[in-house]
């Protein structure tokens, strides 16, 4: 197709599978236009994301590689976008600076790191149900993803940086408006900016006058003792980062399990005797149902080829992860469909080479600790609506729902 004839992407993500394979139909990567008329380029497979994302000719930085970096601010539309590529953090470096910023935080999510984590994950979740179990004493519905999806990760990370109780629900409406792709305007671009500064502020103030055994506070020192290593912006900015990749990916994926299996009376029947694992019900939740389902943006460093098509050399890329793990051509004809048997552990969920999620295996110890006690603790539970009610979160980014009501008694 002509590069002119670029598609809209939907900024709502309404309905993001079908758009993936429409998509799909049109070639291995395709012409897009991201909310408020941002160009890109839309990998509509896996083998050719997979190949974009560990080709080194593929950059994260804007300010190095993005053509049109420096006429954004001529378009008052394109606002939304800086939340993502117009901060300096490990998703926005290339080279040498994104090894930089990804050492200082990398150590915090080791294995060991998590592993020593559970029993705090175990207690929180237990409390969680607790008050999932009282709220329902009246035999009404509840929030699924309001009394366990959201607050069992929100907690955690929040204990791992100190971020006190006074700014947690702050932290919580700050990521959330920067997923939030269906406003394009200048005045919602203004007020994620805003926001970034005073609640990451405060909270980098608050750590640097009460320091504690939390992340916040090494990086504060990291930065005072050496501001070749983290400035000032990048610490501001890394912890947008991290706190927000932190929580929100384990809020969908919580979530987007609870779904596929309520959905699915066989498969769950399947777990609960046994014979699927909890490990591969998360896998396959992250392949058909990945928390993220396009991040923006890489840039082509040079001339980038892929098949017929040629990306010219500063032009925008997004990370199609939702096309990528319903691709048929690599899972096969039923690539859209929930099989937790299927064992498919190759997904790109969480990226892969060295923009890998870091943490990715604090994410899967949270799903794998929720799960397992929610649908013991309930085995009874059922989506309190038809599923065909619940609604996307309004994000071509995210891929969540808005609530997940359900009945935890039959």
């Amino acid at each position: 197709m002509n590069v002119t004839d670029r598609i809209a992407l939907d900024p709502f993500g309404t309905d993001i599978a079908a758009e993936s394979a429409r998509l799909r139909a049109l070639g291995a990567i395709v012409p897009v236009e991201l909310p408020g008329g941002i160009p890109a380029w839309a990998p509509t497979g896996y083998d050719t994301l997979k190949e974009l994302i560990l080709d080194p000719q593929v950059s994260r930085d804007p300010r190095l590689h993005w053509r049109l970096w420096p006429e954004i601010g001529e378009h008052p539309s394109w606002g939304w976008i800086l939340g993502w590529v117009g901060v300096v953090n490990m998703l926005s470096t290339y080279g040498g600076d994104h090894t930089r910023l990804r050492k200082l935080v990398a150590p915090s999510f080791t294995h060991r790191r998590t592993e020593a984590l559970r029993p705090r994950v175990e207690a929180i979740t237990a409390e969680l149900l607790d008050a999932l179990d009282l709220a329902a004493a009246d035999g009404g519905p509840v929030d699924v993803k309001e009394g366990l999806a959201h607050p069992l990760p929100m907690r955690i990370i929040c204990e791992l940086f100190g971020v006190p109780d006074e700014l947690q629900d702050a932290t919580g409406r700050l990521i959330a408006a920067i997923m939030d792709t269906s406003d394009p305007t200048p005045e919602h671009a203004s007020f994620v900016q805003e926001q970034i500064g005073t609640v990451l502020g405060s909270l980098i103030a608050h750590r640097s006058e009460h320091p504690g055994d939390d992340l916040t506070t090494e990086l504060i020192r990291v930065r005072d003792e050496d501001g070749d290593r983290l400035s000032g912006e990048e610490l501001l900015y890394t912890l947008l980062l991290v706190i927000g990749a932190g929580f929100e990916t384990t809020v969908n994926l919580v979530g987007n399990a609870v779904v596929a299996l309520l959905k699915d009376p066989a498969q769950l029947a399947a777990v609960r005797a046994g014979e699927i694992g909890w490990d591969a019900v998360v896998e396959e939740t992250l392949r058909v149902h990945p928390s993220i389902a396009s991040l923006p943006l890489r840039f082509a460093v040079g001339d980038l080829k892929v098949g017929d098509v040629t990306i010219p050399a500063g032009d925008a890329i997004i990370t199609t992860y939702a096309a990528a793990g319903l691709d048929p051509r690599h899972y096969g004809p039923d690539a859209g469909s929930f099989d937790a048997a299927r064992g498919a552990e190759d997904h790109l969920a969480f990226g892969v080479g060295v923009h890998r999620c870091i943490g990715a295996p604090l994410a899967r110890m949270e799903a794998l600790t929720a799960l397992p006690a929610l649908f013991e603790r309930f085995p009874d539970l059922a989506l309190a609506v038809d599923a065909d009610e619940l609604r996307q979160v309004p994000s071509f980014i995210a891929f969540g729902w808005q609530e997940i009501p359900v009945r935890l008694r039959g």
